[in-house]
């Protein structure tokens, strides 16, 4: 069996997204996906990777990955790497479906049935337009304008209280959500006034007063913060007992993020920016961080994924796996966590997933009562719908052997 074709799609309706099918001479295919530098990454897949790997093996997994990797210089989650991760996980799906497994069984079988998971607060439309994420295009000024599911950004900005009890009811205990991003001083992130700190906690503060602590409760700082306004706000958080702060300054910045974990006692996560074994290395061991934070369709795909797990049981560290991008990537993910030992839980978005993730595959995950699994089918155990391919704005490509 030989790789005989690298098929990307793209929509303008969706532009960060980007789907790979990675087709075999036995006809068999794996699908993958990134997101973010959608139009970056689909020209290195069909200018770079299609002549690294067209003729190939596809069982070849880690040989094919070794070729893949771009020049030494590329350690970050740039266009080159997150291609590499859309067809990584494509050969995967392929090596599931070969073997008629679910992939998470084709990784050594399942540590649970199902597992927790926790909500990201964000509506359907965020970070839609482009690839900032910055309050301008969180889309909650589109959200409020239409009839939609699980409006959960204005959710947590208006009535956050109402939201928690919302999630609660789905049975959802653990959620995310970013009101500092709003403050005056996000806008470069040196200082955050009292005001604004304030007002940024208030909602944390609304959803422990009203639920006590039937919900946990993480906060992300988005890398926005200088250390010194991380620290105030770390402060400000620790007394409402956080299940976590993620990305409180710049994750590359190891021994910044050191000094924050010794001047708080509320636990430190982060990472997903970052794609390297050795980046990851530094954020767990110099940085002492408490929960490496993954993505795995930008960080190099199931391939990587797998030993920055096993870098984190080491030093007895869970992972988490992150999702707020695309169906195939909160598949992927959940096939992971549902395989490894040190996983606590995953992230969905359920903005996302009640919404579009419905209308472009044809099966997803399933969750009930808080819970997640995947199903019986073999490799990702979903597909593109066929007419995804038939709509005016998708931008279809296909490079052949």
């Amino acid at each position: 069996m030989k790789i005989t074709a690298l098929e990307t799609l793209r929509l303008d309706e969706h532009p960060n997204l980007l789907w790979v099918r990675v087709h075999t001479s036995d006809g068999v295919y794996g699908l993958g996906e990134t997101y973010f530098g959608a139009p970056a990454s689909e020209a290195d897949i069909h200018d770079r990777i299609a002549p690294l790997v067209l003729g190939q093996d596809p069982s070849r997994i880690e040989y094919l990955k070794m070729k893949m990797q771009p020049y030494v210089g590329f350690t970050g989650s740039g266009a080159e790497v997150r291609a590499l991760a859309a067809v990584d996980v494509a050969l995967w799906d392929i090596a599931g479906k070969r073997a008629n497994m679910p992939l998470c069984d084709v990784l050594g079988g399942r540590m649970r049935n199902e597992i927790e998971v926790y909500n990201t607060c964000a509506g359907p439309n965020y970070v839609s337009k482009t690839s900032a994420v910055r309050p301008d295009n969180f889309g909650n000024q589109d959200d409020q304008k239409s009839q939609i599911l699980y409006d959960d950004l204005n959710g947590f900005l208006e009535y956050p209280e109402d939201l928690a009890s919302s999630l609660l009811e789905m049975g959802i205990s653990s959620m995310k959500i970013w009101p500092l991003d709003l403050a005056k001083g996000a806008v470069d992130g040196v200082d955050i006034s009292t005001e604004d700190l304030r007002k940024g906690i208030e909602p944390f503060e609304k959803i422990r007063k009203a639920h006590g602590d039937k919900m946990r409760l993480k906060a992300e700082l988005h890398g926005i913060w200088s250390l010194n306004a991380a620290k105030k706000i770390a402060a400000a958080l620790e007394p409402l007992d956080m299940d976590w702060i993620e990305d409180p300054v710049w994750m590359d910045r190891t021994h910044e993020v050191r000094e924050l974990a010794s001047f708080t006692k509320a636990p430190l996560a982060g990472g997903e920016t970052l794609a390297s074994l050795g980046q990851f290395k530094s954020l767990i061991d110099d940085g002492n961080i408490g929960t490496p934070i993954m993505d795995i369709t930008w960080a190099g795909g199931v391939t990587p994924a797998r030993k920055v797990a096993a870098l984190a049981e080491a030093r007895s560290r869970p992972i988490a796996f992150h999702d707020c991008s695309g169906p195939v990537t909160l598949a992927v993910s959940t096939h992971m966590a549902l395989s490894l030992k040190n996983v606590r839980e995953q992230e969905i978005a359920r903005g996302f997933y009640y919404n579009w993730y419905q209308e472009f595959v044809d099966h997803l995950p399933s969750i009930e009562n808080g819970m997640i699994t995947v199903s019986d089918r073999p490799g990702l155990g979903l597909d593109l719908v066929p007419d995804i391919f038939d709509r005016d704005d998708a931008i279809h490509k296909i490079t052949k052997l």
